[in-house]
């Protein structure tokens, strides 16, 4: 009646039980931990073009460029529970044409056991900062924002905005050297 299989089945069910019990209260072990870390950001340079853009059916876009500092101590959000942490720096602005505008200028992933202390002078955007149009120049209500995502061993995965955001405005007229 009770063959080798039919053990077996039943101790592999059990297993899987035990484990997945454990994994959700090692889940709920870190649950309540704060995954907020102030940044500081700030930009340097600051120059927008009216270039063609080669991916979009328009005539002519504004790319934006700037060099920016980034300092941040996000060595809080690691515990046992967190594998990597995914990080980006999005650009947020309003047009005349859309109300909000979001790009992702920068990005890295910090794995656990890495330096988790943000210290970045005078750095370039990673991703091109393009508008869909001529919404850049004179633009004055642009935010720089660093956010994350922390992906875990186990459980969900929470996107968090950092404290301190950064405001700045692009120039009047389009820059004509070189970037």
């Amino acid at each position: 009646m009770n063959t080798f299989l039919s053990r077996a089945n039943t101790i592999f069910a059990f297993t899987l039980s035990v484990m997945a019990g454990l994994t959700f209260a090692c889940f709920l072990s870190t649950w309540c931990n704060d995954l907020q870390a102030n940044t500081t950001i700030r930009t340097g340079r600051v120059l927008v073009k009216n270039l063609r853009d080669y991916q979009a059916d328009r005539e002519r876009s504004d790319l934006g460029y700037f060099l920016f500092d980034l300092n941040s101590d996000i060595t809080k959000l690691f515990n046992w529970n967190v594998k990597l942490l995914f990080l980006y720096l999005t650009a947020e602005y309003e047009t005349a044409e859309h109300k909000i505008n979001q790009v992702v200028i920068w990005d890295k992933i910090i794995k656990r056991g890495e330096n988790a202390i943000l210290d970045y002078r005078s750095i370039n955007t990673k991703y091109h900062f393009w508008d869909l149009g001529n919404g850049l120049r004179g633009n004055k209500n642009v935010s720089l924002a660093l956010s994350w995502n922390i992906i875990p061993n186990a459980g969900t995965l929470p996107k968090v905005l950092g404290h301190g955001r950064y405001e700045f405005a692009f120039p009047d007229n389009y820059a004509s050297s070189r970037l």
